[in-house]
């Protein structure tokens, strides 16, 4: 897997629903074949890169109950999203955001710009 595995990455904290990702390199494929043909990537509507880090997920609200015997937990719970660290994620650029970090590009990108996710993992 292309992942970075620096620990400047580590500092970042990606909140809610988006995940933080790394373009793939042009004509990069994945050892299942997966990968853009130039003619879409120089649209530029649609990308792919590998996920380096995700948020908490959707924020729901925790209803409260006036018990002074329970502890004070999280006021906020959060519902996971399907992408993980290291998936590969086509996405809309449209709906990313561009962030130079340390001298490297990434890209913030909310879940709901996601198309399709490929994971490296045993059936």
């Amino acid at each position: 897997m292309h992942i970075t595995n620096d620990n400047k990455i580590k500092k970042l904290i990606v909140i809610g629903d988006r995940v933080l990702i790394r373009l793939t390199k042009p004509n990069e494929r994945t050892e299942s074949g997966l990968y853009l043909p130039p003619g879409i990537q120089e649209k530029e509507k649609v990308q792919q890169g590998y996920i380096i880090k995700t948020g908490p997920g959707y924020a729901i609200p925790v209803p409260t109950e006036d018990e002074p015997w329970k502890q004070d937990d999280d006021k906020v719970k959060y519902i996971p999203l399907q992408a993980k660290e290291g998936d590969l994620a086509i996405f809309l650029l449209s709906g990313a955001t561009e962030v130079i970090y340390e001298g490297d590009k990434y890209y913030i990108v909310p879940q709901g710009a996601i198309l399709l996710l490929e994971r490296e993992e045993e059936l």
